[in-house]
């Protein structure tokens, strides 16, 4: 098992930013792509960006392009995700993942490592 841990949620209001951060111990994220993903109440959860592990591409689910920003920092092994003009539709619990192939992956089903999830609300 390979431990994944987010931090950096909280309450924000609207328009307002947080950046997210998910490290790893054991499992270099240059080797395998990563994701972000979250799951508000009642919803499934939905892919919100993902890098590959050359960090060349990158992936924005519509809903957050130009608002959110993938990032990694290869010497700490942290994955980053800078939120900003954050709405209350982005109020949500937020999963960092990482996949068992180097290339890009949305689909959550082909993530194989779940941090334990850190809780963003967005007040209106």
């Amino acid at each position: 098992q390979v431990p994944l841990v987010e931090s950096g949620g909280g309450l924000v209001q609207a328009g307002g930013s947080l950046r997210l951060s998910c490290a790893a111990s054991g499992r270099s994220f240059g080797d395998y792509g990563v994701g972000w993903f979250r799951q508000a109440p009642g919803t499934e959860r939905e892919s919100v960006a993902a890098m590959s592990g050359s960090g060349v591409s990158i992936y924005y689910a519509d809903s957050v392009k130009g608002r959110f920003t993938i990032s990694r920092d290869d010497a700490k092994n942290t994955v980053f995700l800078q939120m900003n003009n954050l709405k209350p539709e982005d109020t949500a619990i937020y999963y960092c993942a990482s996949a068992s192939i180097p290339g890009l992956v949305v689909k959550d089903t082909r993530y194989r490592y779940w941090g334990q999830g850190t809780q963003v609300t967005v007040s209106s």
